[in-house]
């Protein structure tokens, strides 16, 4: 039995692959790469890789055995069409007679219209006739913390979640969760929706005091409209389905949407969730060592 992992060498397929290769020997890890120069350090670590264009279905013919386990980590090319992309993984890993297809997707709750990529992606896994385990990530802290060093020069967090809470975790918590599914021995995730999340939802106020805590300055949380975020966001350059994710995150975080506690994140990794304080405290040591 193969783990396959598409999305390979994007930062969440990247830590799944660093993970699957603590628990499972690495010639049964496959890389889907779009070239073998973008997977060299994979394979130089054992890794096999499967060159293959989501955008040329064909070249996914003989990708996928009977029997993989197949994580499918969705496209975040803003050019490119993301749902024919996925469709054509799943099309092809139901042709092969894959063992498990694996999503990572949106929250159910997340209301935002690039949030419709994931609902038809979700679909298409739903319609393949392929056990399939649907891992419905909320926000990432990373998200958040990735973006330390504008904050600290502009002096504010600015966003539009209002007073609201987000239940968020790590990118390691939620690669974590991936392997589970992956490479666990007993199975059980077949036919599954997971809602995944961390252990303590907080509020953007809280964020930035942690912040302004780590970086002996106060640095207030400044609350924006969905519009006016919105407009910040496509004025600094993200493609307009980033934009609009990251914009509708918030509005959904406003309304109360995505600061619930489930724990299936925790019981599903067998530890605590990383919690946010940790997070910052880590991103801001980062910064410190760069300086």
């Amino acid at each position: 039995m193969r783990m396959v992992v598409t999305g390979a060498t994007g930062s969440l397929g990247t830590r799944v692959i660093e993970d699957l290769l603590e628990r499972v020997p690495a010639d049964r890890v496959l890389a889907v790469v779009p070239s073998g120069r973008a997977g060299a350090a994979l394979a130089a670590r054992g890794v096999r890789l499967a060159v293959a264009d989501l955008d040329v279905p064909e070249s996914l013919i003989g990708v996928f055995r009977p029997g993989d386990r197949v994580l499918l980590i969705p496209a975040d090319d803003p050019a490119a069409d993301r749902v024919a992309q996925h469709r054509a993984v799943v099309d092809a890993a139901a042709a092969a007679g894959a063992g498990l297809l694996a999503y990572t997707s949106v929250p159910g709750a997340l209301q935002a219209r690039a949030a419709d990529v994931h609902r038809r992606t979700e679909g298409l896994v739903l319609a393949s006739g392929v056990p399939y385990t649907l891992l419905r990530t909320n926000w990432c802290t990373e998200a958040y913390t990735e973006r330390l060093p504008l904050v600290l020069h502009l002096g504010v967090v600015t966003q539009a979640a209002g007073d609201g809470r987000v239940a968020s975790a790590s990118r390691a918590d939620y690669a974590a969760a991936a392997v589970a599914v992956l490479a666990g021995e007993r199975g059980g995730h077949e036919d599954r929706t997971y809602e995944l999340g961390g252990d303590t939802a907080w509020s953007l106020s809280e964020y930035a005091a942690e912040v302004s805590r780590r970086a002996g300055r106060e640095i207030p949380y400044r609350a924006m409209s969905y519009d006016a975020y919105l407009a910040s966001l496509t004025a600094a350059g993200l493609p307009g389905f980033a934009a609009e994710l990251i914009a509708g995150a918030d509005a959904s975080i406003a309304r109360g949407q995505l600061g619930g506690v489930t724990g299936q994140l925790s019981r599903l990794i067998g530890r605590p969730t990383t919690p946010m304080p940790w997070s910052v405290a880590e991103a801001m040591r980062g910064l410190v060592d760069a300086d």
